[in-house]
């Protein structure tokens, strides 16, 4: 404790340092009454958004919107902290118009004022899957109205925000579908017409005519083979008539075996020219065949992709829907901002109470250090504490001084008196 060893030695150090007690405490005690008086109460209101889950379970209709509110929520409070947002709300609100402070400095402040926190979900199973139940938006305002103004405009601009974002990604979503199948089916329209000209430039049967051609061929040579017999049968009939019958008579059935045959040959030649165009229709190179299958893979591929971007241009249409009606998740004010009854700083009378102490304490603290600054043995039971030599004699000062009058004398007198007593008692 330094030189303070006594409740004796507290006292003598209370009387000598008495004016630098004095003056450290009304010094103190006037800051304190100052900064009290200037203090700016803060009033504190809060609005509370549950965010509610879609009406229709996501195993009927899924919606498009993806992330989870724990996300959704973070890009919306940055959107609302951006400094061309908070300039809005200041000019909407005329907030810190009474302070000399820059644009910036105004952004600074609101940011610090304005706390946006969400309550995470109940867990299912060992998951976070980052789903927010309720979302609190707190304002700190040096008046009741502009916090409950400056919470609820926050809140109203956080519901606004989440319905405008979830339907601009389901109607983006939606729209990335449909030009993707507009474009599928534009690339199916360009190969079927550059197989269509690939048929014509290569004299390639359609895959629909190929069956017909080939029973066309079938039926062409069943009548080359009825023709054959005919003719074989003429020709025996001919040898017949040249064995059994006159001259004469043998020579006119000749004559029409003749044309019969003629007739049949020139049948016969009809058909096999038809018979080489089939085929030669029907022939295709191997160089083709690897190009028709070329053709036939893209057009396998583009209609399974076409096939998988219909179904998510469904999927994409359903959660559009979802989303403009106002079916899936969305945010509803729990509990609107209030006006406060009392503000929430402390009281100015508290805080100048707290500062008179704290001036004490300090002056106490200024008159200790004062005194180890200067070790001095000011009495007879300082001088056998500190030396073990017991003095003969205590000779006190004598203030030659006229005793000055009043309270203040009287208790200076007191102060200066009672270290002795206290030495004198302990003495005896």
């Amino acid at each position: 404790m330094g030189p303070i060893y006594s409740l004796a030695d507290f006292f003598d150090m209370l009387r000598r340092r008495a004016a630098v007690i004095g003056y450290v405490v009304a010094l103190g005690s006037l800051i304190s009454l100052w900064v009290a008086l200037n203090q700016q109460h803060m009033y504190h209101s809060a609005e509370v958004i549950q965010v509610t889950r879609p009406t229709i379970a996501d195993d009927l209709a899924k919606s498009t919107v993806a992330g989870s509110s724990a996300r959704r929520m973070q890009l919306i409070e940055q959107r609302l902290m951006a400094r061309s947002s908070l300039l809005g709300i200041i000019e909407k609100f005329d907030l810190y118009a009474d302070l000399p402070l820059t644009p910036t400095e105004k952004v600074v402040m609101l940011r610090e004022a304005v706390s946006i926190t969400g309550v995470a979900a109940v867990r299912e199973g060992f998951a976070d899957d980052g789903t927010i139940s309720v979302l609190t938006i707190s304002a700190l305002m040096p008046t009741a109205l502009q916090a409950q103004q400056v919470a609820s405009e926050f809140g109203r601009r956080t519901i606004e925000l989440s319905v405008s974002n979830r339907i601009a990604q389901a109607r983006e979503t939606l729209s990335f579908f449909a030009e993707k199948e507009a474009a599928l089916a534009a690339q199916m329209t360009t190969l079927e017409d550059e197989i269509s000209a690939f048929h014509a430039a290569n004299d390639v049967a359609l895959p629909g005519t190929v069956e017909f051609r080939r029973g066309e061929v079938a039926s062409i040579n069943e009548s080359l083979l009825d023709i054959a017999r005919e003719q074989i049968q003429i020709r025996r009939a001919a040898d017949q008539a040249t064995a059994t019958e006159r001259p004469a008579t043998a020579q006119r059935m000749l004559v029409v075996f003749q044309e019969q045959l003629a007739t049949l040959d020139a049948q016969r030649d009809l058909l096999t020219q038809r018979k080489d165009v089939l085929e030669a229709a029907l022939e295709t190179t191997p160089e083709v065949q690897r190009q028709l299958g070329v053709y036939t893979r893209q057009m396998q591929a583009l209609q399974g992709e076409l096939d998988t971007i219909s179904t998510r241009r469904n999927e994409a249409e359903v959660g559009f829907r979802l989303e403009t009606s106002r079916q899936g998740e969305r945010l509803t004010v729990l509990e609107p901002a209030g006006l406060a009854d009392y503000p929430t700083t402390t009281a100015r009378k508290k805080k100048a109470l707290m500062g008179g102490v704290a001036s004490v304490l300090l002056a106490l603290g200024v008159a200790f250090i004062l005194e180890l600054r200067r070790p001095v043995l000011r009495s007879a039971a300082q001088m056998e504490r500190e030396t073990g030599l017991s003095p003969v004699v205590s000779i006190p000062v004598l203030d030659p001084r006229s005793q000055r009058l009043g309270l203040f004398a009287g208790l200076r007198r007191w102060l200066q008196s009672w270290p002795h007593r206290l030495s004198r008692r302990s003495h005896r």
